[in-house]
This record gives structure tokens, C-alpha cells and sequence, in this order.
């Protein structure tokens, strides 16, 4: 099934050829210059990826291109800092917690309305969350 096979990274080669329609670096101080014009440039110009976004971690600086006309055209952020993904149909954006134990600033995405979209292990925790409290209220204690 295209899009849901769980992958660490996307190689053209290992994807039948298919170019991803949006790519996320994430900038490290080794990878910046690099990301910022080569592959930047290559995206636009010969992978034709519609959107673009890079995060500079260190910075907390996140920056967005979306391909028009043939080149790429600078994503206005939104009073939160956030960038909508046309392709993704989310917001890209900043969100302050613990994730894997480490309690930091994280690249997240929010849906349209600007909610959250948890991650699996979130989302789990809110269905176990909920029942708990449905069980309470029925008077019955979870073990």
C-alpha cells in the first residue's frame, strides 16, 4: 500500500522511482549549507518535489517552499510560527514536550483546526485514558 510502509527515510531507488511530494530535512551543523542550496536546489529543479521544509533544531527555525511556476516560492508562516502543508493537508509546526523521554522542542503536525495529531503511542494512551474514566464512572476500579 503507497505511503504506508514504515520507512526511516525515502530512497528514489527502494520506491519504484517515485519522488516524495514533500520533504522535511531536519538541519544539523554538518548537513545545513548542503541542505540550504544543493539539495534544495535539486529538489526544485530536477525532482520537482511540490514542498519543501527544512528545521533547524538548534535554531527552533522552520522554513517552507512550495513549487510554483517551476520554482519555489517562500510558505508564509502563520501567527504561531506553523507552516500548512498543501500536500500533507496538516500544519508543520513547533510543539513543546516529552517525546521518547526527552522533554524538548519538537517538529510536530496539527490538523486543519490546529489540533494535535498524536502519535501512535499517544493515541493509545487517550483510548486507555478514556476507558478508564468509563469504568469509573460505572463504579468499576481498573487493576
Amino acid at each position: 500500500m503507497e505511503g504506508k510502509r514504515p520507512r526511516k527515510y525515502w530512497a528514489i531507488w527502494d520506491e519504484g522511482g517515485k519522488i516524495p511530494n514533500v520533504i522535511v530535512e531536519l538541519l544539523s551543523p554538518t548537513t545545513a549549507n548542503v541542505d540550504k542550496t544543493t539539495k534544495k536546489s535539486l529538489y526544485e529543479q530536477t525532482f520537482r518535489t511540490p514542498e519543501y521544509f527544512w528545521y533547524d533544531p538548534d535554531f527552533q527555525e522552520l522554513t517552507g517552499w512550495r513549487l510554483k511556476e517551476g520554482t519555489y516560492q517562500s510558505i508564509t508562516t502563520n501567527d504561531q510560527g506553523w507552516i500548512w502543508s498543501e500536500q500533507l493537508g496538516l500544519w508543520i509546526g513547533k510543539w513543546m514536550g516529552t517525546h521518547l523521554g526527552l522533554e524538548a522542542t519538537w517538529l510536530r503536525f496539527y490538523d486543519k483546526n490546529g489540533q494535535l495529531v498524536l502519535l501512535e503511542a499517544e493515541r493509545s494512551q487517550a483510548e486507555l485514558n478514556q476507558l478508564k474514566a468509563m469504568l469509573a464512572e460505572k463504579g468499576i476500579s481498573p487493576s
